[in-house]
């Protein structure tokens, strides 16, 4: 489902099967959960799951972010680290900007998984995990130096 998605928006109430959102390059997902393989080769866009995933998470994961909420700490033995690294939602802007997919998420589809996330969300937010390709790091890193020196 969500195969090689270049644009657009995709809400989920329930768990989607193996791999969901493979080779997305564009797209917003929010699902409630997945099977093995999710965000498989994805390039681009944003991922928020919130419930459990299957294994091999994140294989070939070279672009865009994935939002996994892990209150029980069993998502790093599920990715695939080849390619990602694991990080905390940082800052305000990010906290704000996960709690508006979930917010979308639950008017488009009358989720109680994700009303009880935004309802608590100064304590659930610490529950997510970012899943951050290196490269696309990088690449963010780049950019944001050189806007910086072109600004100065």
């Amino acid at each position: 489902c969500l195969y090689g998605a270049t644009s657009g928006k995709a809400f989920f109430r329930g768990k989607a099967g193996e791999r969901f959102c493979v080779r997305n390059s564009g797209a917003l997902a929010v699902v409630e959960g997945t099977g093995d393989h999710c965000a498989e080769y994805m390039t681009g866009g944003n991922l928020v799951v919130l419930g459990e995933t299957g294994r091999n998470f994140g294989a070939g994961m070279s672009g865009g972010i994935a939002y996994v909420y892990d209150p029980n700490g069993k998502f790093p033995e599920r990715c695939n680290m080849g390619l990602v690294s694991l990080e905390e939602i940082d800052s305000d802007e990010e906290k704000e900007k996960v709690y508006g997919f979930i917010q979308e998420h639950v008017q488009m589809t009358g989720s109680p998984v994700g009303q009880r996330m935004l309802d608590n969300w100064d304590f659930e937010f610490k529950n997510f995990v970012k899943v951050f390709p290196h490269d696309y790091k990088r690449v963010l890193m780049e950019r944001a130096a050189k806007n910086k020196e072109v600004a100065a």
